[in-house]
């Protein structure tokens, strides 16, 4: 079951005690290095991860500490998934620290070989293929890799979060996990969430028609004058 966090009223939460509890926030970030993102967009996304954590707090206040957090693209937990996600500015990273101080747990949610395995078929993918078989292959490959994947995170969740405990888990919105029936889910979208894609779209658009637009002509240089 997926409910969103504004249905969750004080009376209701009496139907959460005794379950596993299973927090989601969408994962929102650009594909190029953080100093290269426009102002607005890295405005845009601080305040969505400030707003994640008011609500994050708020189902807590509710329901229950977090006990586990789960994120995307982890092979390892503990302090050397907390490194990785402050290497890589992660805007996540500011979250997650706090709960792991609070007590909770960074769980290691992917397997390295089958992560390494989807991002260097990812990666084939995005390269020009004259063969419309090979891309199709290659395409079907991925697919059934990134099921793999999906399924070993639903796994992890169902192995390390307890009865009556509640988890964290930070992933892209496309993801393709099958949560376990008797996990109840809770879906945090704040307002930032559409005012990032709202944003996102406009940027893209933007990028597109610079790109279509024809360089501009260098303006021709003035005869020199004669001398004298």
């Amino acid at each position: 079951m997926v409910e969103e966090l504004g249905r969750i009223t004080r009376p209701a939460t009496a139907n959460y005690q005794g379950k596993r509890k299973l927090l989601l926030a969408p994962l929102v970030h650009l594909a190029v290095p953080a100093e290269a993102m426009p102002a607005e967009g890295a405005g845009i996304l601080a305040r969505y991860w400030d707003q994640v954590d008011v609500q994050v707090r708020a189902v807590q206040n509710a329901l229950g500490s977090v006990t586990h957090v789960y994120h995307e693209n982890l092979p390892e937990g503990g302090d050397a998934g907390l490194g990785y996600l402050e290497a890589t500015a992660q805007g996540s990273h500011k979250l997650t620290a706090g709960l792991v101080e609070a007590g909770a747990v960074l769980e290691a949610t992917e397997s390295m070989e089958i992560l390494a395995e989807t991002l260097d078929l990812q990666r084939c993918l995005m390269q020009p293929l004259m063969s419309p078989a090979v891309a199709d292959r290659l395409q079907e490959w991925f697919g059934e890799a990134n099921h793999r994947r999906y399924e070993f995170v639903a796994d992890t969740i169902d192995a390390t979060l307890g009865e009556d405990e509640t988890g964290l888990l930070l992933i892209n919105e496309r993801h393709q996990v099958q949560f376990p029936g008797d996990i109840e889910v809770i879906y945090i979208a704040p307002p930032a969430l559409d005012e990032f894609r709202r944003w996102l779209q406009n940027w893209s658009e933007q990028l597109q028609r610079e790109m279509a637009e024809p360089p501009a002509e260098p303006e021709e240089a003035d005869p020199p004058e004669p001398p004298a």
